[in-house]
């Protein structure tokens, strides 16, 4: 389980396709040996995935994941390419403060980047969004967009849109995202179950 709050920016060095068409990346972070092991869940591009081999290089240390077909089938990782940003954030720790909300790193659509509008120093991005997540995306709720916590500022049928602060820009691979860019979306948990249990 995950916050949104990303801890780092990774880049992509290498991708290596399996026969049975998996892929295995290989991330470059700023992560320090003795936070990540063996087996560690990091959320990536807010994908939950298992840190399968590390490796130490003079200044950084470089994670490996196993990614199976369908998970990219189902998130924009088919559009990774060697020095793609990627959001990154380790799981949550009892204890761990929690300032973002509950992100399970279980992408539920790949949506499309409608616009972006400078406001000021912030930035106002609008997705596309498609009928099945309308009864999840509230005023004012939460969402995950590739694995950032955020508060959704707007929404109608057809599209949603959310403020970037300028930390948030600069800390993320925000700053890197153009119109049409294709973003994982995690609708929040709660309203999940809220929805659930009201059928």
């Amino acid at each position: 389980m995950f916050t949104g709050i990303i801890d780092h920016n990774g880049e992509i060095t290498k991708v290596v396709k399996r026969k049975n068409s998996d892929v295995t990346i290989t991330v470059s972070t700023k992560f320090k040996p003795k936070e990540i092991k063996l087996g560690s869940s990091v959320c990536c591009n807010g994908v939950c995935l298992t840190v399968c081999e590390i490796n130490k290089s003079k200044h950084n240390l470089e994670l490996s994941f196993d990614v199976s077909n369908e998970t990219i089938a189902c998130t924009n990782f088919s559009n990774l390419k060697i020095g793609s940003k990627i959001n990154l954030e380790k799981s949550l720790r009892m204890g761990d403060e929690i300032s973002g909300h509950f992100v399970f790193g279980h992408v539920d659509e790949v949506l499309k980047l409608l616009s972006i509008k400078k406001i000021k120093g912030s930035h106002q991005l609008k997705f596309s969004k498609s009928k099945k997540l309308t009864k999840y995306i509230a005023k004012k709720g939460s969402i995950a967009v590739d694995g950032v916590s955020l508060t959704v500022n707007s929404t109608n049928s057809k599209s949603f849109s959310v403020n970037i602060v300028p930390y948030t820009w600069s800390h993320t691979n925000f700053y890197e995202l153009k119109v049409n860019s294709r973003i994982n979306v995690e609708v929040d948990m709660l309203a999940r179950y809220v929805n659930q249990n009201l059928k």
